[in-house]
Parts: C-alpha cells; sequence; structure tokens
C-alpha cells in the first residue's frame, strides 16, 4: 500500500479510546488489537495495518 490507498478514519470523543483494527473492519484483515496514541494534532497510525486516524476538529482529549 502507498500512502494515497491508506485508509483516513475520522474519530469523535464518544469513539475514544481509539483502538485498531476498528469494529468497522472486515474480520480477514484482522491484527492484535492495539490502543491508539495521539499525537498533539491529533493524528495517529496504527503500527500493524497502517491505518491513520485523525480526530475531528474540535474534539478534546481528556487529560488523566
Amino acid at each position: 500500500m502507498n500512502d494515497k490507498t491508506i485508509p483516513v478514519v475520522e474519530l469523535e470523543a464518544k469513539d475514544l479510546p481509539a483502538y485498531c483494527p476498528n469494529p468497522a473492519m472486515p474480520l480477514w484483515s484482522s491484527h492484535p488489537r492495539v490502543f491508539l496514541d495521539f499525537d498533539h494534532d491529533g493524528n495517529a497510525k496504527c503500527p500493524y495495518c497502517g491505518t491513520q486516524y485523525r480526530l475531528k476538529p474540535g474534539t478534546v482529549l481528556a487529560h488523566h
């Protein structure tokens, strides 16, 4: 896959904590579940499949 074919999944606060594979992914493309760490710009990338995740504009991350 190249960067043009890697899907981008937009998430809202209600979708957190986020993990991959996400519930919309087909069973055949499964890999071990990994929870995602978002950077300060609201982006994360799955280390297994390369799926890009992005927080929708205005989404606020809760701090623990």
